[in-house]
């Protein structure tokens, strides 16, 4: 999950995702990270954590990272919330088998719309359970994925 600095969308849909995975007894990694630099080693920001909690999900472990060439290796797929992250995430490779794994988080329930997860850091109450909701529709179909892939 992959995000501008780490500290909002993309712990979010860490949190959601690993809850999901857990509640169905999968066996798969995730993990977040940003392109940038500027939250390296930050926990989340408080509204995510604030947002994650009401619907049971405890994100104040993550530490914001950025993004890393080794992603690639480690991750089947690598999940970006806006253009900007996807332009700035396939720019740390040339490889074909590794731009193909990352992909438009909402393109998951809109396919090939490429709409972003719009950055609720400056979207007030709203914008944090709207980037919530989204995500979790979202992770819905990661989970419909893995479950038609592990059986």
């Amino acid at each position: 999950m992959v995000c501008l600095g780490n500290i909002c969308r993309s712990p979010l849909a860490e949190g959601i995702l690993e809850k999901k995975i857990n509640e169905n007894g999968l066996d798969v990694s995730v993990d977040s990270a940003a392109t940038s630099d500027y939250h390296v080693g930050d926990k989340p920001d408080p509204r995510s954590i604030s947002k994650a909690a009401e619907y049971g999900i405890d994100i104040t472990a993550q530490r914001g990272r950025q993004i890393q060439k080794s992603d690639f290796q480690e991750f089947d797929r690598i999940f970006v919330m806006d253009t900007s992250n996807y332009s700035n995430t396939v720019a740390l490779t040339n490889k074909i088998e590794e731009i193909d794994k990352v992909e438009m988080i909402l393109n998951l329930i809109t396919p090939s719309s490429n709409q972003s997860v719009p950055d609720p850091y400056f979207g007030g109450e709203d914008g944090f359970e709207n980037a919530y909701r989204l995500l979790d529709a979202a992770c819905d179909v990661i989970i419909k994925q893995l479950k038609d892939e592990q059986s």
